[in-house]
């Protein structure tokens, strides 16, 4: 297995508000899990290489909806089938489509200046969560995968670092 140069990006500076410092590691990690998905070989991208069966492109996939989800009020159905990408859409297109997800987000965040105000978004029966809340589940939900993501690609091509 091809191994690589570690190339770490540290943790972001940050403004000194609660906003800015979550805002500021929401964007760092969705930064590093689009990273390392982005450039992964086809077909190893989409390949499961744990008994899970959980695959790279899968995790980003997830992560897409999970932010839709969260900021835009979109219903999912089935979580368990958001871990895996169609079979026509390549790497290039779920990184986009995160990539889209994510700036859509940012723009709902953009007008939340109260991280103790419910989220803008419609959810039919639901409670809707705070800013806060949303905000600090996405960098767990995103943190979390970004780590298996780390090793995922790791195991594909030896690439390592953040």
């Amino acid at each position: 297995m091809p191994t690589s140069t570690r190339r770490d990006t540290p943790p972001p500076r940050t403004g000194g508000s609660e906003a800015e410092v979550l805002r500021g590691f929401l964007d760092y990690l969705r930064a590093s899990v689009a990273a390392k998905v982005d450039g992964a070989p086809e077909p190893q991208v989409r390949t499961a290489v744990v008994p899970s069966g959980t695959n790279l492109l899968g995790l980003l996939n997830h992560l897409t909806h999970v932010e839709r989800s969260t900021f835009l009020g979109d219903d999912v159905t089935d979580w368990q089938a958001t871990f895996h990408a169609a079979p026509a859409d390549d790497t290039a297109t779920v990184v986009a489509r995160y990539r889209e997800a994510v700036e859509r987000a940012n723009g709902v965040l953009d007008g939340c200046p109260d991280l103790a105000a419910p989220l803008p978004r419609p959810r039919q029966g639901r409670p809707t969560p705070s800013v806060r809340w949303a905000l600090t589940h996405m960098i767990e939900e995103t943190g979390r995968h970004a780590g298996h993501a780390d090793i995922l690609r790791e195991l594909i091509d030896g690439s390592t670092g953040r």
